[in-house]
């Protein structure tokens, strides 16, 4: 069964790093794009982050020069540095095939910046 498995959310303060990963299991399929979404509450969620098979990497405005996204095979990390208190939401990690149409989840991981 195909599934995405966090880690690496938690407490820090503004201005510190964090560093998630997500690794993805029981593919039989090849992962087009893996990325990083986040949603606070009472906001929609927002792509913060994404990666193509070629490598090409893509950012949310809020987040450039202080985050960046990477992959190895099938997993996908996000190091962020320079957290601010908006940064605050929890992140879950999407992966899909877009030929197969197959897009999936993972369960999301806390991420708290106190200032």
């Amino acid at each position: 069964q195909a599934q995405l498995m966090e880690s690496g959310g938690g407490l820090v303060q503004a201005g510190g790093s964090l560093r998630l990963s997500c690794a993805a299991s029981g593919i039989t399929f090849s992962i087009n794009f893996m990325g990083w979404y986040r949603q606070a509450p009472g906001k929609q969620r927002e792509l913060v982050a994404g990666i193509g098979s070629s490598g090409t990497t893509s950012y949310a405005d809020s987040v450039k020069g202080r985050f960046i996204i990477s992959r190895v095979k099938n997993t996908v990390y996000l190091q962020m540095n320079s957290l601010k208190p908006e940064d605050t939401a929890v992140y879950s990690c999407n992966a899909q095939n877009y030929g197969m149409g197959i897009t999936f989840w993972g369960q999301g991981t806390q991420v708290t910046v106190s200032s």
